[in-house]
């Protein structure tokens, strides 16, 4: 079922052909050129390497506009929700497309202490990787083995949907401090049924039998609000992931866990770590942030500067500017000063006020200062990608649940253009060169 609407047409003229394409709109305005019969019309495909001018779906879970800087979940602005709401009833929203009334969040909340547990089977798991195995590999692999332990997947009413997803939300949460604490070597704490979501996270993350840890509230406001940041993104490399393994019908667990495997990559999910690597190296060799920009600028050098443009905002990204608020925040709290921090706003400042940078439109991104909000927080490097793959679940999750009941049953299938060779046959290539097969040798 469509839900955009045909506006006009726009006429494409090939080897003598006309062929009307519809143009259509979305509900902000947004246009998008209908090539569904192309091919069988005219025998032609598109070329768009990274499907960066492709519309590949319609959604309505999330809007972006990167020229204005907006980014919108169901219609609220990111600010507003990073304000006033929790990071579960923002998860709610994301998945029932509304924010939940205090009862509905109060059964919500109810379901995910209920299923916050790991079956005891899974803990083996944990044993047998390796000493400093990174959490995203843990935690991907963890993921697609809970359809093993949970075979039984949603039905259709929205009780079923509240399990099924309180469930993958609930345990990821576990898994990811359970990752923690093999990396570490720390005995595994169990989630505790009076501490809310963002808390029990801290808690499983911090606490040990020799610290009676308890949840700083300015921190965990603070959580919150950073994994309300990274909810959802719209058709970013792994959430198309998750729609695109989902097309073929594959189960929620093996979906997430594909989508958990693409966020990893230094250039979408793992570019939080990178930018903080990036700092640390810069500040430990003495190069000043003037320095990181002219290397940034140079062509011949191969150095790049994480944190800052983005494939779609061409204006200060509106989550960098709530992360950095964050970061301050809690750094100012926790009264300790941090002078990677300081080294970060010096270099924000350097490459705002470069021309070339602003000419290119790279201003800090979401990435710049979540990073130094996770580290004031005790949260380590190799968690941060984790951390962002906690808080993008509930987008994954609307978007599979989207996919799955609005698209017919299309299964994702680009084409492309093949450029290798046209023809060959192994008699000739045995005829012009000495060649023994493996099997014969």
């Amino acid at each position: 079922m469509s839900f955009t609407k045909k506006v006009t047409t726009a006429r494409l003229s090939y080897d003598g052909k006309e062929l009307d394409l519809p143009v259509l709109e979305g509900d902000m305005g947004e246009r998008g050129l209908d090539i569904r019969n192309l091919r069988q019309e005219t025998g032609l495909v598109t070329f768009d390497p990274g499907m960066a001018n492709s519309g590949v779906c319609e959604s309505n879970i999330t809007f972006v506009d990167g020229a204005k800087g907006i980014l919108r979940y169901r219609g609220y602005d990111i600010e507003d929700l990073a304000e006033h709401c929790s990071f579960l009833e923002v998860a709610y929203l994301l998945v029932h497309g509304f924010l939940p009334t205090p009862s509905e969040y109060n059964a919500f909340s109810h379901l995910m202490n209920q299923h916050s547990m790991l079956h005891e089977n899974m803990r083996h798991f944990f044993s047998l990787y390796p000493d400093h195995a990174h959490p995203m590999a843990i935690l991907s692999s963890m993921v697609v083995s809970l359809s093993t332990f949970y075979p039984e997947l949603e039905a259709d009413s929205t009780e079923a949907i509240d399990i099924t997803v309180s469930r993958l939300l609930s345990k990821l949460r576990t898994i990811a401090a359970f990752s923690y604490k093999k990396y570490k070597g720390d005995p595994i704490v169990y989630p505790r049924p009076d501490l809310r979501y963002c808390e029990n996270f801290l808690n499983m993350m911090f606490h040990t039998p020799v610290n009676n840890y308890e949840p700083d509230p300015v921190v965990t406001r603070a959580l919150n609000q950073l994994l309300i940041l990274h909810a959802d993104h719209e058709q970013n490399c792994s959430t198309s992931v998750v729609r695109a393994v989902g097309s073929s019908r594959a189960n929620l667990y093996a979906s997430i866990s594909a989508g958990i495997c693409a966020l990893w990559g230094p250039l979408h999910g793992g570019a939080n770590q990178r930018v903080l690597e990036i700092l640390e190296d810069a500040m430990h060799s003495g190069a000043s942030p003037k320095l990181l920009v002219e290397k940034a600028k140079d062509r011949n050098n191969n150095f790049r500067l994480f944190g800052f443009g983005h494939r779609v905002y061409k204006t200060y990204d509106p989550r960098a500017k709530v992360a950095k608020k964050i970061c301050t925040q809690v750094i100012s709290h926790l009264s300790h000063h941090d002078p990677l921090l300081d080294y970060a706003q010096e270099l924000e400042a350097v490459a705002l006020a470069d021309p070339y940078f602003q000419e290119r439109h790279l201003y800090p991104n979401v990435d710049f200062f979540t990073g130094l909000a996770y580290r004031a927080m005790g949260i380590p490097v190799n968690m941060f990608t984790v951390m962002f793959a906690l808080g993008r679940l509930p987008g994954w999750i609307a978007q599979w649940l989207e996919q799955r009941d609005g698209e017919g049953g299309r299964i994702v299938r680009p084409r492309q253009l093949y450029v290798g060779p046209v023809h060959r046959t192994v008699a000739e290539t045995l005829a012009s060169k000495p060649y023994v097969h493996p099997t014969h040798s």
